[in-house]
């Protein structure tokens, strides 16, 4: 299967290369890697540029956005770019991160799995963070869910969701809809991707009252809403952060935010999240 890498990356020298020497290493390379520096201003373009003059499957696209680090639209708005740059013949298109180091048969395998399935829409692996000298699982979500550093679209899947949306809560909001319009979403455990830089290690205020909004645009509701940010600040081991979330939802609820779906689409969301959620109860 011929598949495309687009990796947006915004000050990512001390990760990038690694990043990209490890798909370089893949035993089935992409046919095409786009990376879009968006308003670097440490080393990330020299370094990029060293390996595009290397290899012709690289390119680099120089993307000037707002310097200003929010999490979702400004990742998305820069994937986009580099997507507007590929053609449409691929059978899969990954969204990558620029801190990641892939096991060299990572996409053999991901191409293993939408060969023997054709209702896997998407498929990835799981992400692992390094303490005390060890690599371990970084737990912030189930394991049946695709972190948002590494994910792997079937194109017809890719085209039925309306593609990745600029918002907080677009890497929850793409499975959602690839599970309302029947396809799966495959995630293979022994696919360990180190993640160099812990997610969130960034995020400043602004960006927890995001998370709210995106609970809320997602279509949750309060009760779901109010479960989801407990369990994610429990799960960060930062309890209080779970006001911040809150009050994100309900900042977004009183601005009356447009959702991320429509609402067939979120009542489809809200059962499905209560069906998960009784699952692990009476299990």
């Amino acid at each position: 299967m011929k598949y495309y890498v687009v990796i947006p990356a915004h000050n990512e020298a001390k990760f990038i290369a690694q990043t990209l020497q490890s798909l370089l290493n893949q035993t089935q390379v992409p046919a095409k890697i786009v990376v879009v520096n968006d308003h670097s201003t440490d080393e990330t373009e020299t370094i990029v540029t060293s390996f595009v003059q290397k290899n012709s499957t690289l390119q680099l696209i120089n993307n000037f956005s707002d310097a200003t680090h929010l999490p979702g639209s400004k990742v998305i708005r820069a994937f986009q770019k580099g997507l507007e740059t590929v053609d449409h013949d691929y059978d899969f298109i990954v969204k990558l991160d620029a801190d990641l180091i892939l096991p060299p048969t990572y996409f053999e395998t991901i191409i293993s799995l939408f060969q023997k399935d054709d209702a896997i829409g998407m498929a990835g692996g799981l992400a692992y963070i390094e303490q005390n000298g060890a690599w371990i699982l970084e737990n912030l979500t189930d394991k049946d869910h695709i972190r948002g550093a590494f994910k792997a679209y079937r194109k017809k899947c890719f085209q039925q969701i309306g593609g990745l949306k600029p918002a907080m809560g677009w890497d929850t909001v793409d499975e959602l809809l690839t599970r309302y319009y029947g396809w799966k979403v495959a995630t293979d455990e022994l696919l360990h991707v180190k993640h160099l830089k812990p997610t969130g290690a960034n995020y400043n205020q602004a960006a927890r009252f995001k998370q709210g909004e995106a609970f809320y645009r997602l279509g949750y509701g309060f009760f779901i809403t109010a479960i989801a940010a407990a369990k994610l600040a429990m799960m960060k081991k930062q309890p209080l952060l779970f006001v911040d979330y809150m009050q994100g939802f309900w900042k977004a609820k009183w601005r009356n935010e447009p959702l991320l779906v429509d609402e067939e689409q979120a009542k489809f969301i809200r059962n499905y999240r209560w069906s998960k959620m009784k699952e692990k109860i009476f299990r």
